[in-house]
């Protein structure tokens, strides 16, 4: 199975990605993607959030998964390894982080149609590279013993634990039947108000450096791209709901001490 025409054609779409990136962080800054607690219905026709986030990331699962077992490295150690590592993200935020969902938010489908776009055009670099592009032997054995493997995986997991965490103390901000908003306390909320962001930003800088790849890197960049305007949007708005019970904590947006 070959899809991929050359490395030049694909170098050539990782430009485009990038720049693509650029142009959705600036465009972020003035748009409210209208999902979660940015959710307006002018957005238009919407579903249950639970499905919404199913549908949303389920391309990522399909297409990562038929490129993997549809190449000649299916059960190469190193290749095997970045997918379980990269499937280990995808298959909770597509199947357990739904069902451990509260509330009855709604998700737009142009939302879910920007996110298929997104998701099955990563899948395909992501996929594309350590499969099919990647110069036979780059990927052998030996490269589990390699600094960057070491140094990228610690920083993946660590994104990880961060990222679910965030997301627990998220969930349980509220009892039953209580409809206030609270500021997220505990984890890494204590340095930024966007720590489940931070998280998930982390791991995917982790995977750009235990594979080393530009590929990985455009998707680090992207999920930078997507996530600091929103996170940016939420600082605001606790600003503009807690006021200076939420200034005197002094958090940053995103990354702790920087942004």
């Amino acid at each position: 199975m070959n899809i991929f025409p050359s490395l030049q054609s694909f170098n050539n779409l990782l430009i485009v990605m990038s720049v693509l990136a650029v142009i959705v962080f600036v465009a972020l800054h003035f748009v409210n993607a209208g999902y979660g607690m940015m959710y307006n219905k002018k957005w238009g026709i919407s579903v249950n959030n639970k499905l919404g986030w199913v549908l949303m990331e389920l391309p990522t699962v399909v297409v990562m998964s038929l490129l993997w077992w549809s190449s000649s490295r299916t059960f190469d150690t190193v290749p095997l390894i970045f997918f379980v590592l990269f499937q280990i993200h995808y298959v909770q935020r597509t199947f357990v982080f739904p069902l451990l969902m509260r509330g009855k938010n709604r998700m737009p489908l142009i939302i879910i149609l920007f996110g298929w776009i997104f998701n099955i055009a990563n899948a395909y670099i992501q996929g594309g590279w350590i499969f099919y592009l990647s110069p036979a032997g780059t990927y052998s054995p030996d490269w589990l013993f390699k600094p960057q493997f070491i140094a990228g995986l610690i920083v993946f997991f660590i994104g990880f634990v961060i990222n679910l965490n965030s997301d627990y103390i998220i969930r349980n901000l509220r009892k039953p039947g209580d409809t206030r908003h609270y500021i997220p306390r505990g984890g890494m909320y204590r340095y930024v108000s966007s720590a489940n962001y931070f998280g998930e930003w982390l791991e995917w800088v982790g995977f750009a450096i235990f594979t080393w790849s530009a590929a990985g890197a455009v998707f680090a960049l992207w999920t930078f791209a997507n996530l600091a305007p929103r996170a940016n949007k939420i600082y605001h708005r606790y600003e503009q709901e807690f006021g200076d019970d939420f200034k005197r904590l002094k958090l940053k947006r995103m990354i702790p001490f920087i942004y």
